[in-house]
């Protein structure tokens, strides 16, 4: 049973139809002014959706890959095929390393089979990547869920929770990775309020809102200029954010704007946690300045969504067509910044030894 609901009914961000060969999304290019499904049947549409960010979210995006692989194979799963398919899905976002783990596992999963089998197995493999994911941020929302209700609130008996980006239920399958600890919190009676930042250019931020909205959690937007301030105001009990690859080391890559919330939260006392399944920890990556940073079309800061006048989706210029502008999706917070990791199997140190302890059976150097 899903555990996120949309207007009181319980959803999950992907439905997969394996009869029909075909999966269904939410396209998040339009939330918050519009809910709307979008059919994948190809291997094309499936990394379209990855790449526009239809699908975003480590996490999703992973899941999203498995069954875009799945639907690659329908009428030719030869190995050709095969490492076409891992090939044009993996180009699609460099920086999320669940993409690239999904697809591994994947190819492992389907390889020794026969080009006959592989269909099938995909599909198969697919959807049990899909139900880890939900299983993964349930423990996830538990494990949080005990230390956030360890923190004293400072203000009027209410927890205050800051977090960036989106790291909720429309980043992952079920549930979130962020919002998880958040949604267990609220489920079970601890009066929380989250802020909200905007998180720039994409305003991923807004997804969280409709999503906190759509479950009841009380909230407030704030630009992502203000998250200095409200911390230094002691107006924030703690800050939960999401992670696209983790190394080995226990650094963080995560949306743009995550180390500037990590620098004031040190500067100011306030914990900085980051929640993330085992899939987004990359041990083979010994630090964070070994992972890459994509550079997104700069467009998505030149222009702007919303709804004009009459209420219709709009898309308007802040700044002229070719202007010159920088637009990296995402930076590193060093694990020194890092309180915590919150993981599917307990809360760690962001260190080697942590995450030594937590995974021993992964590859360490």
């Amino acid at each position: 049973m899903p555990a996120m609901k949309i207007d009181g009914t319980p959803t999950r961000t992907l439905r997969a139809d394996p009869e029909r060969r075909v999966i269904e999304i939410i396209d998040q290019t339009r939330l918050p002014l519009e809910l709307c499904w979008l059919r994948v049947d190809t291997l094309a549409a499936a990394a379209r959706a990855i790449g526009e960010m239809q699908v975003r979210g480590a996490p999703l995006i992973g899941a999203t890959a498995a069954y875009g692989l799945a639907l690659a194979l329908a009428g030719d799963a030869a190995d050709a095929r095969l490492d076409e398919a891992v090939a044009i899905l993996g180009a699609t976002r460099p920086t999320a390393v669940n993409l690239r783990w999904a697809l591994a596992r994947m190819r492992q999963k389907l390889s020794p089979l026969a080009p006959a089998q592989r269909e099938a197995a995909a599909w198969a493999e697919a959807a049990a990547i899909a139900e880890e994911d939900v299983a993964q941020n349930r423990a996830i929302g538990e494990h949080g869920r005990e230390l956030l209700c360890r923190l004293p609130p400072r203000r009027a008996g209410v927890l205050h929770v800051m977090t960036h980006c989106n790291a909720g239920w429309l980043a992952t399958v079920d549930y979130g990775t962020a919002l998880a600890p958040v949604y267990a919190a609220h489920d079970s009676g601890l009066a929380v309020h989250v802020w909200v930042s905007e998180t720039r250019p994409r305003n991923q931020g807004l997804l969280t809102t409709w999503e906190l909205a759509q479950h009841g959690v009380p909230h407030t937007v704030i630009v992502d200029n203000a998250a200095g301030l409200l911390l230094r105001q002691q107006r924030v009990d703690a800050v939960i954010t999401g992670a696209d690859r983790i190394a080995a080391n226990g650094d963080v890559a995560n949306k743009v704007g995550t180390y500037l919330k990590a620098l004031a939260c040190a500067d100011n006392g306030v914990p900085f946690y980051v929640a993330a399944p085992r899939p987004t920890f990359d041990f083979a990556c010994p630090d964070g300045e070994a992972i890459p940073i994509e550079e997104r079309d700069g467009d998505e800061l030149r222009q702007i969504q919303g709804r004009d006048a009459a209420g219709r989706p709009s898309t308007l210029w802040q700044l002229p067509p070719g202007a010159a502008v920088g637009n990296p999706a995402f930076d590193v917070t060093p694990a020194r910044l890092i309180t915590a990791l919150i993981t599917e199997r307990g809360v760690s140190p962001a260190s080697r030894a942590g995450l030594r302890t937590l995974y021993p059976e992964a590859g360490h150097d």
